[in-house]
């Protein structure tokens, strides 16, 4: 008797999440004002329409009419591929959310100056929401110096303490990578 409740309450919640995310957005008979402003599958503003006519057009050429954006008076309504619509918005939601390495690449003996300018736009990098990569190129005599390079490297941390923390750190390839806080 348990595991058939059980299995009743999950169905009932999956319903539930299934029914809100299609009513998310107005498609077909789910619009309710009598008249739209209407944007055919060409991308040719139509006007102001009645719903019926324009549920007519879609069915003809065999697409979903669904509100794109929902005014007072009248919602704009739009003729195209719901499934389509609905890949294309996710595809463009994950590409916001993925967050993205930048790369700041320096040398043991940087000018102040230089210096400044890369910190300037690793913090504004750490403040956007990116992490950043820090790495030390050292040549021919410097690798005699490597205590100069991981200086830098704390010297960065010290400068960043307030935008971002530290990921990883790597003392011998002089590698230091920074995420926001």
């Amino acid at each position: 008797m348990l595991n058939v409740c059980a299995i009743l309450v999950i169905s009932v919640l999956n319903l539930k999440e299934e029914t809100t995310i299609a009513t998310k957005q107005l498609i077909n008979n789910r619009i309710r004002s009598p008249q739209v402003l209407l944007i055919d599958h060409e991308n040719n503003n139509r006007g102001v329409t009645d719903t019926r006519e324009a549920l007519k057009l879609a069915e003809e050429v065999g697409l979903d009419l669904v509100v794109v954006s929902d005014n007072k008076e009248t919602p704009v309504a739009k003729i195209l591929d719901y499934g389509k619509h609905l890949y294309q918005l996710k595809k463009r939601q994950r590409q916001t959310s993925k967050p993205t390495m930048k790369e700041v690449k320096l040398r043991p003996n940087v000018g102040e100056s230089d210096y400044g300018v890369r910190i300037n736009r690793a913090v504004e990098w750490l403040d956007k929401g990116d992490s950043v990569k820090f790495q030390v190129r050292l040549r021919g005599r410097e690798h005699q110096h490597r205590d100069r390079a991981t200086e830098l490297l704390e010297r960065v941390i010290t400068d960043l303490s307030e935008v971002g923390k530290v990921q990883s750190f790597d003392k011998r390839t002089l590698i230091l990578q920074m995420v926001p806080v």
